[in-house]
Protein backbone atom coordinates (compact mmCIF):
# COMPACT_ATOMS: atom_id res chain seq x y z
CA UNK A 1 0.00 0.00 0.00
CA UNK A 2 1.73 3.35 -1.02
CA UNK A 3 2.25 5.58 1.85
CA UNK A 4 1.41 9.30 2.45
CA UNK A 5 4.87 11.67 1.29
CA UNK A 6 5.44 13.26 4.68
CA UNK A 7 5.52 16.78 2.67
CA UNK A 8 3.72 18.83 0.33
CA UNK A 9 5.93 21.53 -1.98
CA UNK A 10 5.57 24.74 -0.65
CA UNK A 11 5.58 23.31 3.10
CA UNK A 12 8.31 25.05 5.24
CA UNK A 13 10.91 22.79 6.19
CA UNK A 14 9.84 22.58 9.74
CA UNK A 15 6.32 21.43 9.44
CA UNK A 16 7.98 18.13 6.87
CA UNK A 17 6.72 14.87 9.33
CA UNK A 18 9.41 12.54 10.29
CA UNK A 19 11.33 10.33 10.05
CA UNK A 20 11.44 12.05 6.37
CA UNK A 21 14.56 11.43 3.42
CA UNK A 22 15.68 15.11 2.60
CA UNK A 23 17.54 16.32 -0.43
CA UNK A 24 19.17 19.62 -0.29
CA UNK A 25 18.48 20.75 -3.97
CA UNK A 26 21.07 22.75 -4.21
CA UNK A 27 24.35 21.01 -2.79
CA UNK A 28 22.51 17.82 -5.01
CA UNK A 29 22.70 20.08 -8.31
CA UNK A 30 25.91 21.19 -7.79
CA UNK A 31 27.15 17.65 -7.10
CA UNK A 32 25.16 16.85 -10.53
CA UNK A 33 27.43 19.37 -12.26
CA UNK A 34 30.85 19.11 -10.62
CA UNK A 35 31.05 15.04 -12.12
CA UNK A 36 29.17 16.04 -15.40
CA UNK A 37 32.22 19.04 -15.48
CA UNK A 38 34.36 16.02 -14.36
CA UNK A 39 33.79 13.59 -16.53
CA UNK A 40 34.01 15.92 -19.86
CA UNK A 41 36.99 17.46 -19.02
CA UNK A 42 38.57 14.39 -18.96
CA UNK A 43 37.17 12.63 -22.47
CA UNK A 44 34.96 10.38 -20.75
CA UNK A 45 31.41 8.64 -20.34
CA UNK A 46 29.25 8.55 -17.46
CA UNK A 47 26.96 6.22 -16.63
CA UNK A 48 25.76 6.80 -13.04
CA UNK A 49 24.78 4.00 -10.79
CA UNK A 50 20.83 4.42 -10.03
CA UNK A 51 20.85 1.57 -6.95
CA UNK A 52 22.10 5.07 -4.99
CA UNK A 53 19.02 7.14 -6.30
CA UNK A 54 15.87 4.21 -7.05
CA UNK A 55 14.78 6.62 -8.89
CA UNK A 56 14.24 7.88 -12.66
CA UNK A 57 13.47 11.47 -11.71
CA UNK A 58 17.27 11.85 -10.74
CA UNK A 59 18.17 9.13 -13.41
CA UNK A 60 16.77 11.69 -16.01
CA UNK A 61 18.20 14.77 -14.11
CA UNK A 62 21.95 13.30 -14.32
CA UNK A 63 21.26 12.14 -18.95
CA UNK A 64 19.93 15.69 -18.88
CA UNK A 65 23.56 16.80 -17.98
CA UNK A 66 25.24 14.11 -20.12
CA UNK A 67 25.17 11.13 -18.70
CA UNK A 68 24.80 7.94 -21.18
CA UNK A 69 22.15 5.88 -19.88
CA UNK A 70 22.34 4.57 -16.24
CA UNK A 71 24.00 1.45 -14.74
CA UNK A 72 21.57 -0.52 -12.56
CA UNK A 73 22.22 -3.47 -10.01
CA UNK A 74 18.96 -5.33 -10.46
CA UNK A 75 16.48 -6.27 -13.42
CA UNK A 76 13.74 -4.87 -11.34
CA UNK A 77 15.79 -1.29 -10.88
CA UNK A 78 16.43 -1.85 -14.78
CA UNK A 79 12.37 -2.39 -15.07
CA UNK A 80 11.72 0.82 -13.25
CA UNK A 81 14.33 3.15 -15.05
CA UNK A 82 12.68 1.87 -18.36
CA UNK A 83 9.87 2.39 -17.33
CA UNK A 84 10.14 5.85 -16.27
CA UNK A 85 12.17 6.77 -19.76
CA UNK A 86 15.35 6.09 -19.43
CA UNK A 87 16.60 4.26 -22.73
CA UNK A 88 20.14 3.26 -21.99
CA UNK A 89 20.36 1.03 -19.26
CA UNK A 90 23.55 -1.58 -17.74
CA UNK A 91 22.87 -4.05 -15.29
CA UNK A 92 26.21 -4.00 -13.98
CA UNK A 93 25.81 -7.65 -12.02
CA UNK A 94 25.30 -11.14 -13.16
CA UNK A 95 21.52 -12.15 -13.74
CA UNK A 96 20.52 -16.16 -13.44
CA UNK A 97 17.49 -17.23 -13.22
CA UNK A 98 15.07 -17.92 -16.52
CA UNK A 99 12.38 -15.43 -14.62
CA UNK A 100 14.68 -12.70 -14.47
CA UNK A 101 16.96 -13.11 -17.72
CA UNK A 102 12.95 -13.08 -19.28
CA UNK A 103 12.02 -9.79 -17.96
CA UNK A 104 15.91 -8.34 -18.93
CA UNK A 105 15.30 -9.40 -22.53
CA UNK A 106 11.70 -7.84 -22.94
CA UNK A 107 13.21 -4.98 -21.43
CA UNK A 108 15.49 -5.31 -24.23
CA UNK A 109 12.74 -4.69 -26.66
CA UNK A 110 12.20 -1.56 -25.19
CA UNK A 111 15.05 0.33 -24.97
CA UNK A 112 19.18 -0.52 -24.91
CA UNK A 113 19.55 -2.68 -21.82
CA UNK A 114 23.13 -4.25 -21.61
CA UNK A 115 23.58 -7.32 -19.70
CA UNK A 116 26.74 -8.76 -17.87
CA UNK A 117 28.24 -12.30 -17.60
CA UNK A 118 31.38 -14.26 -15.65
CA UNK A 119 30.97 -17.64 -16.58
CA UNK A 120 29.63 -19.40 -19.72
CA UNK A 121 26.42 -20.65 -18.28
CA UNK A 122 25.46 -17.03 -18.05
CA UNK A 123 25.96 -16.89 -21.79
CA UNK A 124 24.03 -19.66 -22.68
CA UNK A 125 21.24 -18.68 -20.30
CA UNK A 126 21.04 -14.91 -21.40
CA UNK A 127 21.29 -16.09 -25.05
CA UNK A 128 18.59 -18.65 -24.52
CA UNK A 129 16.40 -15.88 -23.37
CA UNK A 130 16.98 -13.37 -25.78
CA UNK A 131 15.90 -16.11 -28.81
CA UNK A 132 12.77 -16.85 -26.33
CA UNK A 133 12.07 -13.47 -26.52
CA UNK A 134 12.92 -12.36 -30.02
CA UNK A 135 15.24 -9.72 -29.25
CA UNK A 136 19.42 -9.44 -29.25
CA UNK A 137 21.02 -8.30 -26.14
CA UNK A 138 24.27 -6.10 -25.84
CA UNK A 139 26.50 -8.36 -23.14
CA UNK A 140 29.48 -7.31 -21.35
CA UNK A 141 32.05 -9.62 -19.60
CA UNK A 142 32.98 -8.94 -16.19
CA UNK A 143 36.58 -9.28 -15.09
CA UNK A 144 37.94 -9.52 -11.42
CA UNK A 145 40.06 -7.17 -11.55
CA UNK A 146 41.02 -7.11 -7.40
CA UNK A 147 37.83 -6.78 -5.59
CA UNK A 148 37.74 -11.11 -5.84
CA UNK A 149 33.48 -11.12 -5.82
CA UNK A 150 32.66 -11.68 -9.06
CA UNK A 151 34.08 -11.69 -12.40
CA UNK A 152 35.95 -13.55 -14.78
CA UNK A 153 39.75 -13.87 -14.33
CA UNK A 154 41.23 -11.09 -16.65
CA UNK A 155 43.46 -11.94 -19.86
CA UNK A 156 42.56 -15.20 -21.97
CA UNK A 157 39.67 -16.68 -19.34
CA UNK A 158 38.13 -13.18 -20.82
CA UNK A 159 38.53 -13.27 -23.97
CA UNK A 160 37.10 -17.12 -24.35
CA UNK A 161 33.83 -15.64 -22.26
CA UNK A 162 34.02 -13.05 -24.99
CA UNK A 163 34.28 -15.16 -27.97
CA UNK A 164 31.66 -17.47 -26.70
CA UNK A 165 29.13 -14.12 -26.68
CA UNK A 166 30.35 -13.25 -30.08
CA UNK A 167 28.96 -16.72 -30.88
CA UNK A 168 25.93 -16.29 -30.15
CA UNK A 169 23.36 -14.89 -33.23
CA UNK A 170 20.86 -13.54 -30.64
CA UNK A 171 23.98 -11.64 -27.93
CA UNK A 172 26.54 -9.15 -29.10
CA UNK A 173 29.55 -8.40 -27.27
CA UNK A 174 29.66 -5.11 -26.03
CA UNK A 175 32.95 -4.77 -23.77
CA UNK A 176 34.09 -5.12 -20.05
CA UNK A 177 33.26 -4.49 -16.42
CA UNK A 178 36.16 -3.66 -14.45
CA UNK A 179 34.52 -2.24 -11.28
CA UNK A 180 37.18 -2.06 -8.16
CA UNK A 181 34.27 -2.15 -5.69
CA UNK A 182 36.91 -2.37 -2.41
CA UNK A 183 38.81 0.39 -3.55
CA UNK A 184 36.52 3.08 -3.20
CA UNK A 185 36.56 3.16 1.02
CA UNK A 186 40.20 3.15 1.15
CA UNK A 187 40.97 6.07 3.10
CA UNK A 188 44.44 7.31 1.76
CA UNK A 189 44.79 8.51 -1.97
CA UNK A 190 47.70 6.30 -1.94
CA UNK A 191 45.79 2.96 -0.87
CA UNK A 192 43.34 3.72 -3.59
CA UNK A 193 46.04 4.29 -6.31
CA UNK A 194 47.36 0.61 -5.36
CA UNK A 195 44.36 -1.11 -5.83
CA UNK A 196 43.27 1.05 -9.48
CA UNK A 197 46.70 0.94 -10.46
CA UNK A 198 45.95 -2.65 -10.21
CA UNK A 199 42.66 -2.91 -11.95
CA UNK A 200 43.62 -0.99 -15.02
CA UNK A 201 46.69 -3.02 -15.43
CA UNK A 202 44.63 -5.98 -15.37
CA UNK A 203 41.60 -4.26 -17.66
CA UNK A 204 44.32 -3.15 -20.00
CA UNK A 205 45.77 -6.69 -20.52
CA UNK A 206 42.34 -7.72 -21.14
CA UNK A 207 41.51 -5.03 -23.86
CA UNK A 208 44.85 -6.20 -25.53
CA UNK A 209 43.97 -10.08 -25.65
CA UNK A 210 40.64 -9.22 -27.06
CA UNK A 211 42.17 -7.39 -30.00
CA UNK A 212 44.47 -9.99 -30.54
CA UNK A 213 41.31 -11.92 -31.15
CA UNK A 214 39.85 -9.53 -33.11
CA UNK A 215 37.14 -8.27 -30.53
CA UNK A 216 36.82 -4.54 -29.79
CA UNK A 217 35.19 -3.12 -26.29
CA UNK A 218 32.23 -0.45 -27.03
CA UNK A 219 32.21 -0.22 -23.22
CA UNK A 220 35.45 -0.49 -20.80
CA UNK A 221 33.09 0.36 -17.43
CA UNK A 222 33.86 0.66 -13.84
CA UNK A 223 35.23 3.44 -11.18
CA UNK A 224 32.83 4.91 -8.12
CA UNK A 225 32.93 7.90 -6.46
CA UNK A 226 36.05 7.21 -4.36
CA UNK A 227 38.02 6.56 -7.60
CA UNK A 228 36.47 7.87 -10.51
CA UNK A 229 39.35 10.61 -11.14
CA UNK A 230 41.73 7.90 -11.19
CA UNK A 231 39.61 5.72 -13.68
CA UNK A 232 38.82 9.21 -15.72
CA UNK A 233 42.86 9.49 -16.24
CA UNK A 234 43.64 6.06 -17.19
CA UNK A 235 43.36 5.70 -20.63
CA UNK A 236 41.65 2.51 -20.52
CA UNK A 237 37.99 3.41 -19.19
CA UNK A 238 35.91 5.30 -21.14
CA UNK A 239 32.68 4.79 -18.80
CA UNK A 240 32.31 5.31 -15.31
CA UNK A 241 29.69 4.46 -13.22
CA UNK A 242 29.87 6.61 -10.45
CA UNK A 243 26.60 6.67 -8.14
CA UNK A 244 26.88 8.03 -4.36
CA UNK A 245 28.39 11.57 -5.73
CA UNK A 246 24.83 12.96 -6.01
CA UNK A 247 24.41 12.54 -1.87
CA UNK A 248 27.77 11.66 -0.34
CA UNK A 249 27.42 9.63 3.15
CA UNK A 250 29.36 9.84 6.16
CA UNK A 251 31.93 6.67 5.12
CA UNK A 252 32.76 8.56 2.08
CA UNK A 253 33.43 11.56 4.18
CA UNK A 254 36.18 9.72 5.96
CA UNK A 255 38.10 9.08 2.64
CA UNK A 256 41.13 11.33 2.62
CA UNK A 257 42.52 13.56 -0.48
CA UNK A 258 46.10 13.56 -1.16
CA UNK A 259 47.20 16.44 1.26
CA UNK A 260 45.26 14.46 3.85
CA UNK A 261 42.16 16.49 4.09
CA UNK A 262 38.70 15.44 4.30
CA UNK A 263 37.15 14.01 1.07
CA UNK A 264 35.00 17.17 -0.30
CA UNK A 265 34.83 16.86 -4.08
CA UNK A 266 31.39 16.61 -3.62
CA UNK A 267 28.63 17.66 -0.63
CA UNK A 268 26.19 16.04 1.57
CA UNK A 269 23.08 16.44 0.43
CA UNK A 270 20.90 13.49 2.06
CA UNK A 271 19.56 13.78 5.25
CA UNK A 272 17.08 11.98 7.55
CA UNK A 273 15.30 14.34 9.48
CA UNK A 274 13.56 13.35 12.45
CA UNK A 275 11.79 14.79 15.79
CA UNK A 276 13.60 14.97 19.47
CA UNK A 277 10.37 12.43 21.01
CA UNK A 278 12.04 12.07 24.51
CA UNK A 279 14.71 13.97 26.68
CA UNK A 280 14.40 11.94 30.01
CA UNK A 281 18.37 12.45 30.58
CA UNK A 282 20.16 15.80 30.41
CA UNK A 283 22.66 13.77 28.30
CA UNK A 284 20.91 12.16 26.10
CA UNK A 285 18.49 13.13 23.59
CA UNK A 286 15.67 10.04 21.76
CA UNK A 287 14.88 10.70 18.39
CA UNK A 288 12.25 9.24 15.99
CA UNK A 289 14.72 7.64 13.62
CA UNK A 290 16.18 3.89 14.31
CA UNK A 291 17.16 0.72 12.59
CA UNK A 292 13.88 1.40 9.69
CA UNK A 293 15.65 4.81 8.58
CA UNK A 294 18.69 4.04 8.52
CA UNK A 295 21.29 1.05 7.94
CA UNK A 296 24.64 0.93 10.23
CA UNK A 297 27.00 -1.54 8.35
CA UNK A 298 29.34 1.44 7.35
CA UNK A 299 28.47 2.82 10.70
CA UNK A 300 26.08 5.59 12.48
CA UNK A 301 24.71 8.68 11.20
CA UNK A 302 25.97 11.91 12.15
CA UNK A 303 24.01 14.68 13.55
CA UNK A 304 24.20 18.42 11.63
CA UNK A 305 24.51 21.25 14.51
CA UNK A 306 25.65 18.97 17.13
CA UNK A 307 29.07 18.85 16.85
CA UNK A 308 30.62 15.79 19.56
CA UNK A 309 27.21 14.44 19.09
CA UNK A 310 26.69 10.79 18.89
CA UNK A 311 24.36 8.94 17.82
CA UNK A 312 24.15 5.16 19.75
CA UNK A 313 21.84 2.07 20.66
CA UNK A 314 19.66 1.90 17.96
CA UNK A 315 16.41 0.16 18.69
CA UNK A 316 13.41 -0.42 15.29
CA UNK A 317 11.49 3.51 15.82
CA UNK A 318 14.07 5.21 18.45
CA UNK A 319 17.88 6.26 18.21
CA UNK A 320 19.95 8.25 21.15
CA UNK A 321 21.51 10.63 20.30
CA UNK A 322 24.88 11.31 23.26
CA UNK A 323 25.15 14.99 24.02
CA UNK A 324 27.73 14.02 27.18
CA UNK A 325 30.56 15.84 24.38
CA UNK A 326 28.14 18.23 22.78
CA UNK A 327 27.71 21.85 23.53
CA UNK A 328 24.61 21.95 21.65
CA UNK A 329 21.12 20.75 23.41
CA UNK A 330 17.57 20.16 21.93
CA UNK A 331 14.29 20.67 23.00
CA UNK A 332 11.50 18.29 23.06
CA UNK A 333 10.01 18.16 19.19
CA UNK A 334 12.96 20.09 17.86
CA UNK A 335 14.00 18.36 14.12
CA UNK A 336 17.17 17.62 13.51
CA UNK A 337 18.96 16.39 10.28
CA UNK A 338 21.37 13.53 10.11
CA UNK A 339 23.73 12.71 7.42
CA UNK A 340 23.84 8.75 6.70
CA UNK A 341 26.43 6.42 7.38
CA UNK A 342 25.57 4.34 3.78
CA UNK A 343 23.64 6.44 1.70
CA UNK A 344 22.23 3.49 -1.11
CA UNK A 345 20.36 0.84 1.56
CA UNK A 346 19.25 4.10 3.53
CA UNK A 347 17.69 5.47 0.86
CA UNK A 348 15.95 1.92 0.29
CA UNK A 349 13.95 2.14 3.37
CA UNK A 350 12.26 5.50 2.62
CA UNK A 351 9.11 5.79 -0.33
CA UNK A 352 9.54 9.62 -0.61
CA UNK A 353 12.71 12.18 -1.47
CA UNK A 354 11.63 15.81 0.21
CA UNK A 355 13.39 17.80 -1.91
CA UNK A 356 14.50 21.41 -0.14
CA UNK A 357 15.11 24.57 -2.23
CA UNK A 358 17.52 26.98 0.36
CA UNK A 359 18.49 24.28 3.07
CA UNK A 360 20.77 26.54 4.76
CA UNK A 361 18.76 29.76 4.39
CA UNK A 362 16.40 31.21 6.71
CA UNK A 363 13.19 30.00 5.27
CA UNK A 364 13.81 26.73 3.91
CA UNK A 365 10.88 25.40 2.12
CA UNK A 366 9.64 21.89 0.35
CA UNK A 367 10.04 22.05 -3.49
CA UNK A 368 9.83 18.37 -4.50
CA UNK A 369 8.57 15.44 -3.46
CA UNK A 370 9.68 12.20 -5.66
CA UNK A 371 8.92 8.66 -5.33
CA UNK A 372 11.85 6.20 -4.73
CA UNK A 373 10.21 4.10 -7.49
CA UNK A 374 12.48 1.34 -7.29
CA UNK A 375 12.55 1.03 -3.43
CA UNK A 376 12.75 -2.61 -2.50
CA UNK A 377 13.15 -4.06 -6.11
CA UNK A 378 15.01 -6.95 -5.41
CA UNK A 379 14.57 -9.29 -8.21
Amino acid sequence: MPTLPPAYPGMPLSEVDTPALLIDLDAFERNLKRMADAVGKAGVRLRPHAKTHKSPIIGQKQIALGAVGLCCQKVSEAAVMVEGGVRDVLVSNEVIGARKLDRLAALSRQARVIGCVDNPVGVASMAAAAERNGTRIDVIVEINVGASRCGVDPGEPAVELAQAIAREKHLRFAGLQAYQGRAQHFRTIEERRAAIDEAIARTKQTVQALKGAGLSCDIIGGAGTGTFELEAASGIYNELQCGSYIFMDADYARNKRADGGPYDTFEHSLFVYATVMSLTQADRAVIDAGLKTFTFESGPPEAVGFAGAVYERPSDEHGNLNLAQSNTRPGLGDKVRLIPGHCDPTVNLHDWYVGIRGMESAAPVVESVWPVAARGAVF
